[in-house]
């Protein structure tokens, strides 16, 4: 899925400063709009297993983009922000279709335990002789 560099930084201007939340390292890196981003330091993953909106590639000089290219090209990679794996954090809602089956799952789930296995008590048997 992704690698896991321990030490290595080819992503140019990075800097390196502690999570808020969870303390682990996180790579503070500069966006084309002049902004910052917090990156999970050492981590790419391939372009299509991220979700448009979470895809920030590197670009030539250190700074980094919002890859929203859809479908992407199979072989480009990515990187993550440090907020979708911090352990303090809650994770965000990626694929909403697939929350509102769980809720709906549960809902059901509770429905079905709810219910008795065979008939209901209230509707009786008829009297056929």
């Amino acid at each position: 899925m992704g690698s896991v560099v321990e030490g290595a930084r080819p992503w140019g201007r990075a800097q390196v400063s502690a999570c808020p939340y969870c303390g682990l390292p996180q790579d503070r890196v500069p966006t084309l709009e002049q902004d910052w981003v917090l990156l999970e330091p050492g981590v790419d993953v391939l372009a299509h297993l991220v979700p448009a909106e979470h895809r920030w590639i590197v670009l030539s000089d250190g700074r980094v983009t919002v890859y929203g290219v859809c479908p992407p090209d199979p072989l480009q990679r990515c990187r993550i922000e440090h907020r979708l794996v911090c352990p303090r954090q809650g994770l965000p809602d990626l694929w909403r279709w697939l929350t509102a089956m769980r809720v709906e799952n549960a809902r059901r789930s509770e429905r079905q335990a709810g219910s008795k296995p065979g008939l209901p008590p209230d509707l009786g048997l008829p009297d056929v002789g």
